[in-house]
């Protein structure tokens, strides 16, 4: 099952985005400019395979769900990221209003 749901961060509307697949869920926080996303993300293949479209994401790990995705630091992030002064260890929510 797949979902869809616009949420509200910091009084910004972006989209949270959930996976239900067996024994894992994929998460993800979108806006218009970027996303973070569960430990299923690739920063290493944004960073390299497809540097070129300058990617903006950032991965956290160990996240069951949206809340969490939102408060956990995050452990790596692309490039792109880094130049909105996106950095690991920051929050995903800190990192998703640098996005907007």
């Amino acid at each position: 099952m797949m979902s869809l749901t616009p949420i509200t961060v910091e009084g910004h509307q972006v989209l949270a985005i959930e996976v239900k697949l067996p024994k894992t869920n994929l998460l993800v926080v979108s806006t218009s400019k970027g996303y973070i996303m569960c430990g299923a993300l690739d920063i290493q293949l944004l960073n390299e395979k497809l540097a070129d479209r300058e990617i903006i994401a950032g991965r956290a790990v160990g996240v069951r769900n949206i809340e969490q995705l939102l408060e956990a630091p995050l452990e790596s992030v692309t490039k792109a990221a880094e130049k909105l002064g996106i950095k690991a260890g920051m929050k995903g929510k800190d990192a998703i209003i640098r996005m907007i």
